[in-house]
């Protein structure tokens, strides 16, 4: 049975903006995170982490569970901030949330309820589960860019798409 920093050598988290915040399509932004997760998986990664916000995270689980129809090897644990983190999204957003939710092989509330720390805690949770980031980044601050800066600070490995 491998030890948790030999897992964490073939886990990778995705970190990114949110749809309105990004300037270009999803349909572009989904193609190039499908070629930096082939990447990753290329590399020796087979488990992926998602944050399950709306945009990136949901479009990279989306991804990656469309993937693992034909690669079984390929695990995905969906790490949510708190129970209900998605009640106020559109009927649409809430059915590719729980979507997700459903196929995950792990799900994991980080905190029990919301707070103003709850994204960072939970980006924090998936950067120190990692040994790898992939961002969809703008240059905007925000918590896209204070994941990437605590993963760095931490000598995890970023992609920056």
């Amino acid at each position: 049975m491998a030890n948790e920093a030999e897992l964490r050598l073939h886990r990778c988290c995705f970190t990114g903006h949110r749809p309105e915040k990004l300037n270009r399509s999803e349909v572009e932004i989904k193609k190039d995170l499908e070629g930096a997760i082939l990447q990753a998986i290329d590399d020796g990664f087979v488990t992926f982490i998602t944050g399950m916000a709306r945009g990136v995270d949901i479009w990279a689980g989306e991804i990656i569970l469309q993937l693992r129809k034909n690669n079984p090897n390929l695990h995905l644990i969906a790490a949510s901030p708190y129970d209900g983190f998605e009640s106020r999204w559109s009927a649409d957003w809430q059915r590719r949330y729980k979507d997700i939710l459903d196929q995950a092989d792990l799900v994991r509330f980080v905190c029990n309820g919301y707070s103003k720390s709850c994204f960072q805690i939970r980006n924090e949770w998936m950067v120190n589960r990692s040994a790898r980031v992939i961002a969809v980044y703008n240059g905007e601050p925000g918590g896209t860019r204070n994941t990437i800066e605590y993963a760095e600070r931490n000598k995890v490995e970023c992609f920056k798409i």
